[in-house]
């Protein structure tokens, strides 16, 4: 069994913040499906719900 690493509040609260983004992106019914089967559709989905997400808040 290996040594526990100490917790850095830093990067636990870096990780939280993109965690919590990748959960609000995931709700968007077009991402967590994933219809645009082609990478460039699927990458402007993500870029268009990130910017409504963002105007949003």
């Amino acid at each position: 069994m290996s040594a526990r690493t100490p917790l850095d509040k830093a990067v636990y609260r870096r990780r939280n913040v993109v965690e919590r983004c990748v959960h609000r992106l995931r709700q968007w019914r077009a991402i967590a499906t994933r219809y645009g089967k082609r990478p460039d559709r699927y990458l402007a989905a993500i870029a268009l719900a990130s910017t409504l997400i963002w105007l949003d808040t």
